[in-house]
């Protein structure tokens, strides 16, 4: 049902964009998908066709416009479709973001806008470019020019070191201490949490928790086979804590998210366990 093809970055913009995306979902066209989208990166994504909208409140929805910036997630977005859809999406390295963004990322944080408010005529001009492509080798050759061109205009800092290296920290051992990780890093505790908020736009903390969550989902949706000692680690302490997390994230006991079908969010699980997401 929803086909989804990746790209890799050019090497000179590998430390600002982590990957390039295109959705696509042959629906019929009275069909409505609600599910939940869950991001640990912010992205930017162009809607070229389908009725696309996120929750903004209790049953209010927004499109945001055909092409949005959306920040990264503490909890999963509530998202409905309706009908075929074709979404090309380009995601962010957090540690890349400042070179990209006047604005910290905490101001985006479980938010999204339209992505002209954040890069004006270019912003536009991205859409106008994307929608006229006609493959996606072009999509993907637009999407770069206008981010070089932005990086240039901006003339900001280079991607974070310390930042950078707490990416693949988060991705690859989510239970460790965020004492430990800040260590690791080089920062102090208090400077390692300046950081976060600036580049991924939550705390240290939020994006431990956030990134655990998602790896017991992937084992869960059997996307990864951890091994025994990973498995226990993961673990919670207790069933009441399992529980405790699973609603938090996704409002549903663990066992009622083993039966569930999340097609969007599973496909982002899939994409995120091949380590492309």
């Amino acid at each position: 049902m929803l086909l989804s093809r990746s790209y890799a970055p050019s090497p000179d913009l590998a430390g600002h964009v982590f990957r390039h995306y295109v959705f696509h979902a042959q629906l019929p066209p009275d069909f409505l998908l609600v599910d939940k989208l869950m991001s640990e990166m912010p992205f930017v994504r162009i809607l070229l066709q389908g009725d696309w909208a996120a929750e903004t409140g209790p049953d209010e929805w927004s499109t945001f416009g055909p092409i949005l910036l959306m920040g990264s997630n503490s909890t999963p977005w509530r998202v409905r479709v309706k009908g075929p859809f074709l979404v090309v999406g380009v995601a962010f390295r957090p540690s890349g973001w400042a070179g990209l963004f006047e604005q910290p990322a905490r101001e985006m944080a479980d938010r999204a806008a339209p992505l002209p408010a954040f890069w004006g005529p270019l912003g536009e001009r991205l859409h106008r470019e994307v929608e006229a492509a006609n493959d996606d080798d072009r999509i993907v050759k637009v999407i770069e020019t206008v981010i070089r061109e932005r990086r240039a205009a901006l003339g900001g800092p280079p991607p974070s070191v310390p930042m950078a290296a707490f990416e693949k920290i988060a991705r690859n051992d989510s239970t460790i201490p965020v004492a430990e990780a800040a260590r690791q890093v080089g920062l102090s505790v208090r400077q390692f949490e300046r950081h976060c908020y600036a580049s991924f736009g939550h705390s240290p903390k939020v994006i431990l928790r956030r990134s655990r969550f998602l790896d017991m989902a992937q084992a869960m949706r059997g996307f990864s086979e951890p091994s025994a000692e990973q498995l226990a680690a993961l673990r919670y302490f207790d069933q009441s804590h399992r529980n405790r997390e699973f609603r938090h994230f996704f409002q549903l006991t663990p066992g009622q998210f083993e039966k569930v079908t999340t097609p969007l969010f599973t496909a982002g699980l899939k994409l995120r366990a091949d380590g492309l997401a």
